[in-house]
């Protein structure tokens, strides 16, 4: 039986999520605060409800993760100068080394994954998948 396009992208996306999970697991954190962490390392200073609109999760949701990762002294709260309810969040110097440490993480998988294509089909696949991203999105 030949895969669909759609179980392909499901198959792929999972096989690589459990990839990086493994090895990111063997340095201290799970996708997901990876996940929080390098989107607050681009958006350095937002507020949690920016944050998670950005990362399409409930506020809520992401209040328990920046606990967490406030607790694993990863994540600083800071009060906002210009809303003293709101909170803004930056990174820790252990989180930025986390992060540096997760880089050949990521630069493994993608060597694993991408092995065989040369530089015009990845950037075919780049263009499809965005273009598919966006059809979504809209």
């Amino acid at each position: 039986m030949e895969d669909t396009l759609a179980s392909l992208f499901s198959d792929t996306s999972r096989l690589m999520r459990r990839y990086f999970d493994e090895r990111a697991r063997q340095i201290g954190v799970t996708r997901p605060q990876w996940q929080v962490l390098t989107m607050l390392r681009r958006h350095e200073g937002i507020n949690q409800g920016g944050l998670a609109e950005i990362l399409v999760v409930e506020p809520i949701t992401l209040c328990r993760m920046v606990d967490r990762l406030q607790e694993a002294e990863l994540v600083e709260r800071r009060r906002d100068p210009n809303d003293r309810r709101a909170w803004q969040l930056f990174l820790t110097d252990r989180a930025r080394q986390l992060l540096t440490d997760l880089k050949p993480v990521g630069e493994e998988l993608v060597q694993k994954a991408f092995a065989g294509l040369d530089a015009n089909e990845l950037e075919q696949l780049r263009r499809a998948l965005s273009c598919v991203r966006d059809n979504l999105t809209r």
